[in-house]
């Protein structure tokens, strides 16, 4: 399969839906709207594609501003706006109805790594390769905060649904580094918690649904081939799922309150089962 296509696929069977060629070099994220059938892919070749399940197997926009890799994507909860991040050290903010550029800024030596939209906030939260993780005011889109620096690259960040907290991954090797780390949005913006465990560089971090368990949760995939669950409060590793043959793991989603996605650099895409029933356990269900 080409590493320039996006695919669609019906998750719970695995069958592809459909396929979108369009861009150039490899596809780097993808950022679904909300409550309908589009969505965007950023890519190696510094655009950003929007796409329609339901419509034309052509881009529906194309959205060129970027000097380098784009390596983010944050739809606006009310779908109205798109936050992109790049390696040029930009975040430009788009109008998603008409596919213009309406704000842009820079901050040095800022290679950004990822972009979540804050639920219910004007706020985008970034991760970057200088080690920091910021949160943008998207009116002006300015810098509102940075949270304190952290001893490694930060790969991956997310935020919880009620926008109270945020997580970001570091990268490491040996055990060195290689940690999640849990941040205070609201009151100090301080650390909270730290998850220790991994022993690659952690590629993905996601809160996962409180109703999984009646402990809250996030789940992390790294590069050293595990999945790991562990208790946002207390820190403790409470399940790790080896995927062995999968070389590095790189992304993980949610599906719904009891599945998880998570993207290897081998076996393409697994879906995972977390069973609360006796114990906590996370299986490998299917690969696609």
């Amino acid at each position: 399969m080409s590493l320039q296509t996006a695919v669609a696929y019906n998750w719970k069977t695995g069958h592809v839906v459909k396929r979108f060629r369009g861009h150039e070099r490899e596809i780097t994220k993808i950022a679904c709207i909300p409550k309908s059938n589009q969505f965007f892919s950023a890519s190696r070749d510094k655009s950003v594609l929007m796409w329609d399940l339901q419509g034309s197997s052509q881009p529906r926009q194309e959205l060129s501003g970027h000097a380098m890799v784009v390596t983010g994507l944050a739809v606006s909860p009310d779908s109205s706006q798109l936050c992109t991040g790049s390696r040029d050290n930009s975040l430009l903010l788009w109008d998603v109805g008409t596919g213009q550029c309406v704000q842009r800024a820079s901050v040095s030596r800022n290679l950004v790594t990822h972009l979540c939209w804050v639920p219910r906030e004007p706020y985008v939260l970034q991760s970057s390769e200088d080690k920091t993780i910021r949160l943008w005011d998207s009116r002006g889109l300015q810098v509102a905060h940075v949270f304190p620096t952290k001893q490694h690259i930060q790969t991956h960040c997310d935020v919880s649904v009620d926008g109270h907290t945020c997580i970001s991954c570091s990268s490491g090797f040996g055990g060195e580094g290689c940690e999640a780390t849990l941040w205070d949005l609201r009151q100090t913006r301080d650390r909270m918690c730290e998850y220790k465990g991994h022993f690659q560089t952690v590629a993905s971090c996601v809160f996962l649904p409180k109703s999984m368990a009646l402990v809250p949760m996030i789940a992390t995939s790294a590069h050293d081939s595990t999945v790991k669950i562990w208790n946002q409060d207390t820190g403790a590793c409470l399940f790790t799922l080896s995927l062995d043959g999968s070389g590095p793991l790189t992304s993980l989603a949610v599906g719904d309150i009891t599945s998880l996605l998570c993207a290897s650099f081998y076996r393409g895409v697994h879906l995972l089962r977390v069973d609360c029933s006796r114990e906590l356990e996370l299986q490998e269900v299917a690969a696609f």
